[in-house]
C-alpha cells in the first residue's frame, strides 16, 4: 500500500551536485520503484515519513511557475532522487507538464528512467531539441529484475522502448546500473541495447549508505555463494574487484567503438 500525497513547494528546479548537470527537476518525492539498492532513502531524514522507502510518494503538485529563459543553456536532469515516470505519473502528470514548458528553450535535458512510460511524451521530447532519454538496466534476467526493483518496467519493456524512442529519432542511452558484482552481465547488456543507444553509463553497486543491510541480506538469501565476494568489497573495502571490471569495460567499448562513460564509486 503507498501512502501518496499532494504537496506544494517553491521552487521544482534545484541547483544540483552530480557532474555535468546544472540543475535537477524530481517531481515527486519518494519512488514505488521499490528498488534494493536505492541510494535516494536518505530523503527521509527532510520529509518525516515514517514509512518504509518505497511505501509512500509526495506528488509536487504545485510549485511557482518556472522562468524557462533562466535555464537556457543550462543541464537539467530528470531525476535525480525518484523516477519521473514512476507509475503515479499516468496520474499525475506533473513531468509531462514541466517538460512541455521546455519545448524550444534552448536547455539541455536528460531523462534516465525504469518505465516505458516515458513513451507517451515521445511528441514533446521531438519539441525539445537537446534531449536525451536513458533506462538504468543493471540485468537481463527478468527474475532476478523481480527481486531487486519489483515495481519497475521489465527490462523486454525498458529495451522495447529504447528501440521504440531510437526509431523516432531520439538521442537514447543506457546506465547499465548499478553494477552487481558477480551477477550484472554488461556485456549481454550491451550487446542486447547497443543497436538502440547512442551512448553508455556504468556505475558500481555503493553500498555506504542506507541500503547496504537490505543488499547484503539479499545476497546471503538468494546468492549466498557470492556473499564472500560482496564482503570482500563491503566490508573489507577490497577495490581490486571494481578496477579489474572497469578494465574490462575499457576494453570491451574501445574494441566495439562504443560511447562510454565509467561512473565508479
Amino acid at each position: 500500500m503507498i501512502t501518496i500525497r499532494e504537496i506544494s513547494v517553491k521552487n521544482l528546479i534545484t541547483k544540483s551536485k552530480l557532474p555535468s548537470v546544472d540543475f535537477v527537476i524530481n517531481p515527486y518525492v519518494g519512488c514505488p520503484h521499490k528498488c534494493i539498492y536505492c541510494y535516494a532513502e536518505f530523503m527521509k531524514k527532510f520529509t518525516n515519513h515514517k514509512e518504509k522507502w518505497g511505501d509512500f510518494l509526495d506528488a509536487k503538485t504545485r510549485y511557482e511557475k518556472i522562468d524557462i529563459e533562466k535555464f537556457k543553456n543550462h543541464n537539467i536532469f530528470l531525476s535525480s532522487v525518484t523516477d519521473a515516470y514512476n507509475p503515479f505519473e499516468k496520474k499525475y502528470n506533473i513531468t509531462k507538464q514541466v517538460l512541455e514548458r521546455f519545448a524550444n528553450s534552448g536547455a539541455n535535458i536528460s531523462i534516465l528512467t525504469k518505465s516505458n512510460l516515458v513513451l507517451r511524451d515521445i511528441e514533446i521530447f521531438k519539441k525539445i531539441p537537446n534531449i536525451n532519454v536513458g533506462f538504468s538496466i543493471n540485468t537481463t534476467n527478468d527474475d532476478i529484475r523481480k527481486e531487486i526493483e519489483p515495481h519497475a518496467s521489465s527490462i523486454e519493456k525498458r529495451i522495447e522502448a529504447l528501440k521504440i524512442l531510437h526509431g523516432e529519432g531520439i538521442d537514447t542511452w543506457t546506465f547499465v546500473s548499478p553494477i552487481f558484482p558477480q551477477i550484472t552481465d554488461f556485456e549481454k547488456i550491451l550487446e542486447l541495447c547497443k543497436r538502440f543507444s547512442n551512448s553508455f553509463g556504468f556505475e558500481n553497486l555503493n553500498l555506504k549508505n542506507m541500503c547496504r543491510e537490505r543488499v547484503l541480506n539479499y545476497i546471503q538469501k538468494r546468492h549466498k555463494n557470492l556473499l564472500p565476494l560482496y564482503q570482500e568489497i563491503y566490508t573489507c573495502n577490497d577495490k581490486s574487484y571494481w578496477r579489474k571490471m572497469s578494465q574490462e569495460i575499457h576494453s570491451y567499448c574501445q574494441k566495439n567503438e562504443i560511447d562510454y562513460t565509467i561512473h565508479f564509486h
